[in-house]
């Protein structure tokens, strides 16, 4: 199983003071999270689980400049601006605050998941921030509050703090602010021996034309089935918790696809409708039935776009990539597996 843990390195540690580099990976949620119970501190109504995998990292550098009136971001080379900009300061903003700091940062992101396609790009890239800002900021964190800290950025980034299985605890709005955001956080999943592996299938890698955001709001507040799906998936979560103690890759598949697609329905029945899923899409959610059929445990997840994640044994791997790629046309396939936790890297400050 890969490390569950995050190694922290106090920016002394690195190459010159006031700087870091941190890598993240993408999580893929089986049981999902859909919808906030607090917009501000990016709290959600249900409680969530993911793996966390070994592909499609994000690289980010921080380097603190005393000099700077405002910070500079990047974004795979290209200076960033509009929303993606003004969320990175808001971010940086409160790291700032935590450590007391006035300085201004100079932010550079290699991305290497597309950016908006629901691929979970967001929870790579606030991970790796979380990590390189606040040891560039001089926070002296452990893995949970890094993971509290990221969660500020994009919730699902809370669950990029660690390798391999982990939940994102819901926490709770009553008491005080403080309260409420340290009850609200990620820790690893205990599980049997797993070998599993995610097929991701990529339909389209464009970005989505309603952003996760828009669509989550829209689905809470108009949709008549997102109260029950919010209610079955805590008994989800139940069951999906068992199935991994237990080493039970077949049940896990199920409660992640059955969980997935019911996320799905609560925004078709949102009003207006949120639809992402395509025709390829359902192509290859098809093939994946098909699979099942001829006796290869297969299970497909989708987050919010149109992409198509397939949970299947790692030694199925090559078979269900195989069978996903011939079943719609310019599908791009991906394999992955467990992956490690964010961490800074040594040396790594420039």
């Amino acid at each position: 199983m890969s490390e569950q843990h995050t190694t922290l390195i106090r920016p002394q540690d690195q190459a010159g003071a006031q700087r870091a580099t941190a890598v993240a990976h993408p999580n893929i949620a089986l049981i999902k999270y859909w919808g906030k119970s607090d917009e501000r501190l990016f709290l959600p109504r249900t409680d969530s689980l993911s793996m966390t995998l070994d592909i499609f990292p994000t690289t980010t550098h921080v380097r603190l400049d005393a000099q700077a009136g405002h910070d500079a971001v990047t974004l795979n080379g290209v200076p960033a601006t509009g929303e993606a900009l003004r969320r990175i300061v808001t971010f940086l903003d409160l790291v700032r605050d935590r450590a007391g700091s006035p300085q201004r940062a100079v932010v550079d992101t290699e991305n290497t998941v597309p950016t908006g396609a629901g691929l979970a790009s967001s929870a790579s890239g606030f991970a790796a921030l979380a990590t390189a800002a606040a040891a560039a900021y001089g926070l002296d964190l452990d893995a949970t509050a890094l993971s509290r800290l990221a969660r500020r950025g994009s919730g699902s980034a809370s669950r990029s703090i660690f390798g391999g299985f982990a939940m994102w605890h819901a926490g709770r709005t009553t008491g005080t602010a403080t309260d409420a955001d340290l009850s609200s956080y990620a820790e690893p999943v205990p599980t049997a021996e797993l070998d599993p592996a995610l097929v991701i299938a990529v339909v389209n890698a464009g970005p989505k034309d309603v952003s996760s955001r828009t669509a989550m709001r829209r689905t809470v507040d108009t949709s008549p089935l997102y109260e029950p799906w919010a209610a079955s998936s805590r008994d989800d979560l139940a069951d999906m918790q068992v199935a991994l103690k237990r080493g039970d890759l077949e049940a896990v598949g199920e409660i992640a696809e059955r969980n997935a697609l019911g996320m799905h329905a609560t925004m078709l029945a949102a009003r207006p409708a949120v639809r992402y899923l395509s025709p390829a899409t359902l192509t290859v959610l098809d093939s994946v039935l098909q699979l099942r059929r001829d006796g290869i445990p297969a299970y497909a997840t989708m987050d919010a776009g149109p992409n198509v994640k397939v949970l299947c044994r790692r030694a199925d791997a090559d078979r269900v990539a195989g069978v996903v790629r011939s079943a719609a046309a310019r599908v791009s396939v991906h394999i992955a597996g467990p992956g490690p936790g964010a961490r800074l890297l040594c040396g790594g400050g420039r």
